[in-house]
């Protein structure tokens, strides 16, 4: 079972969507105040499951609707995904990876594991 964890920054509060094995699968933006950052973690919890899969790895990939992750390649040629909300603004962001399937694993763990993940401060 996945967990958000709500930690503090110098800077605000973000959170970490963690998978049962204890990996972060996901982080968010820095929020200014907690109940922003519970905001941001129900609206992870609510698209996640619902968000289609836009590989923008692709020659001509198909454009997807708002929710959607965004499956693309960084700077350094890993892989990586952002899970946009219905109004375009981006809740959570994955690590790189270094084989796009371990990033899709990650876009399928972040849509099994956010739904019923609790919530814990650290």
């Amino acid at each position: 079972m996945g967990k958000f964890v709500i930690r503090k920054t110098k800077t605000g509060l973000v959170f970490n969507l963690k998978a049962g094995n204890g990996e972060v699968i996901a982080t968010s933006e820095v929020y200014e105040s907690e109940a922003a950052c519970r905001k941001g973690i129900a609206s992870v919890a609510k698209n996640a499951p619902v968000a289609a899969v836009e590989d923008q790895t692709v020659e001509g990939f198909a454009t997807e609707k708002h929710p959607k992750f965004e499956v693309y390649e960084d700077k350094a040629g890993e892989f990586r995904f952002r899970l946009k909300a219905t109004n375009g603004q981006v809740i959570a962001a994955s690590e790189g990876y270094k084989a796009k399937a371990s990033c899709l694993n990650g876009v399928e763990s972040v849509k099994k594991n956010a739904p019923e993940a609790e919530i814990v401060e650290e």
